[in-house]
């Protein structure tokens, strides 16, 4: 049986591009989405022939490591690396994963909540999921997976991070008298504490790749996505958010924010801009916005536009009102919306086409991108190596290289000992890719290659923290602090992670006790949980400690 698959169809403007002779990056996307919709078809994932990838290699059969089944984790070791690792950073060695992670959440305990797919790599987020625990490794014991009991589809819906620890999913995958691909209203919460997920109050419109936002006051905003049911094509946006409230678990649109698109429909690039409103980055055209979710909502359209951009391709909050956004012909620009006027600044350009790469905040404040290709979701021109954006020089440095491609549906996000996860690909895609890689920086490695000796932050105090709190900061008795950073924990999916955000914190040192003021202003400081880092004289991060900003 056929029918669309979860896969946004502007991802196929480089296919239709070849096929008509045309440009895809001279092609304007909803346009061309909306007429590929009318006519493509691909099979369901019941009939994707894709090889699955375990992590030996596309077709071939899983590798137990001796010993994993009488162990109850395999414990992570940094690898070390050559010479140059403190300049590339270095890739760990590939490991498998019993999902394909499409979706990852990292949780107030250190765990990464993931889902998208069933073991076999196909479409399954209705039927379980994955709760990753770095602590013990990567081996099947560092695994949890439970059953979906709601039965959701929450495959290419949206998640997020709530204040009281639990995720919030909307939206997902509706099956229509027995066709995949519509979009539907229903919403989850899953709670680390009882390891268990439930039904919540459905949203007032169905939605299908839509944005969760954090907001200051700790409710959610929902925005875009397509709200098709039944009759697929053209696609219909959802073009009215809608603001969630954790404390009644209640719906509500903005009516008054409704608008034709938000500049694409496809996982809207939304942050909270200084000031409290949302500040949307269009796709097709650049177009810039802000939302107010005061009342009934408004929306503005500002003055100015970005260079025109792709769904496909990431955009980074790296600072409070700041981005860096991947465009297309390798165009990257820092885009400013601190103030009413936003201020769009061409920085150094990528490296070559990468369709589908995802962008994380290091511990550090560095950008890191990794994955993509020439062509979206093909084996052609992969990108397997890193790229590290320096947001003081503008410049990139050419990182390490990683195993598998990372393409449509794959992943990356900082984790607390400040490495990053970087999984997944496929459901569709040449590869189903049930893996992952560990990205060390090159922050953890010394001039030889070897990994660095590194900080010790013994304790971290208050865990529950207000704007404006002291935090009180204990490292190892000859630990000398250069820098105290806090990173918001991430939520990714689909080259797109609305929750990360960066500070560094002012703080003075005596002995083994440091001190930090958090700042006052919860749209600079959204709260949430956040990894604080600690730094050594030799620019070495510590392995985070986990608090939360209310």
């Amino acid at each position: 049986m056929k029918t669309f698959l979860c896969i946004v169809a502007i991802s196929f403007l480089v296919i239709v591009g070849i096929v008509a002779g045309r440009s895809v990056e001279s092609a304007d996307p909803m346009t061309m989405a909306q007429g590929i919709e009318g006519w493509l078809g691909i099979p369901d994932e019941t009939d994707d022939k894709a090889p699955i990838d375990y992590g030996p290699g596309p077709g071939k059969p899983k590798q137990v490591e001796p010993g994993e089944t009488a162990t109850l984790a395999i414990k992570a070791q940094i690898p070390g690396g050559a010479p140059t690792a403190n300049v590339t950073g270095v890739f760990g060695p590939v490991v498998t994963w019993p999902i394909i992670p499409i979706h990852a959440v990292l949780l107030p305990d250190g765990r990464v909540m993931n889902y998208g797919t069933d073991a076999s790599g196909a479409q399954g987020a209705q039927l379980i999921y994955d709760i990753w625990n770095p602590k013990l490794g990567t081996g099947s014991g560092a695994h949890l997976v439970l059953p979906n009991t709601t039965k959701t589809d929450i495959f290419c819906g949206s998640q997020s991070l709530m204040m009281s620890g639990d995720v919030l999913t909307s939206g997902g995958d509706l099956t229509v008298n027995g066709a995949r691909n519509s979009a539907q209203n229903a919403t989850t919460i899953f709670s680390p504490t009882a390891n268990s997920i439930k039904a919540n109050t459905p949203m007032n419109y169905a939605r299908w790749y839509s944005s969760l936002v954090s907001l200051p006051n700790g409710e959610l905003a929902v925005f875009g996505g397509r709200q098709n049911v039944g009759l697929l094509s053209p696609a219909q946006e959802a073009a009215t958010p809608e603001l969630y409230d954790p404390a009644v678990r209640s719906w509500k649109p903005l009516t008054g924010a409704t608008a034709a698109h938000f500049g694409g429909w496809y996982y809207p690039r939304a942050y909270v801009a200084p000031g409290g409103s949302v500040f949307l980055l269009g796709t097709d055209g650049g177009a810039m916005y802000s939302v107010s979710t005061a009342g009934v909502g408004s929306i503005v359209l500002l003055k100015g536009n970005a260079p025109n951009g792709h769904a496909a391709l990431p955009t980074i909050p790296f600072a409070p009102g700041m981005a860096i956004s991947v465009r297309l012909n390798q165009q990257v620009v820092v885009v400013d919306y601190r103030k009413s006027t936003p201020i769009v600044t061409a920085t150094q350009s990528m490296d070559q086409i990468r369709y589908w790469a995802s962008g994380s905040i290091l511990a550090d404040g560095q950008v890191l991108v990794t994955g993509g290709s020439q062509v979206a979701n093909q084996l052609t021109g992969v990108a397997y190596h890193a790229q590290i954006w320096n947001p003081t020089t503008g410049h990139w440095t050419a990182g390490a290289s990683a195993t598998k491609p990372r393409l449509y549906h794959s992943i990356a996000m900082l984790l607390p000992d400040a490495t990053v996860l970087t999984g997944g690909g496929g459901a569709p895609g040449p590869v189903k890719n049930l893996n992952a890689e560990i990205y060390y920086p090159p922050y953890l490695y010394a001039s030889n290659g070897k990994p660095a000796v590194r900080p010790v932050l013994t304790a971290a105090t208050p865990t529950v923290l207000n704007p404006g709190n002291t935090v009180h900061v204990t490292v190892g008795p000859t630990d000398i602090i250069s820098r105290l950073t806090f990173v918001r924990t991430g939520s990714v999916t689909h080259s797109n992670n609305s929750d990360q955000r960066f500070l560094n914190l002012a703080f003075t040192q005596e002995g083994q006790n440091l001190t930090a003021v958090l700042p006052t202003d919860t749209t600079r400081m959204v709260p949430g949980f956040y990894m604080l880092f600690a730094f050594n004289d030799a620019r070495v991060p510590s392995v985070a400690r986990i608090v939360s900003v209310l």
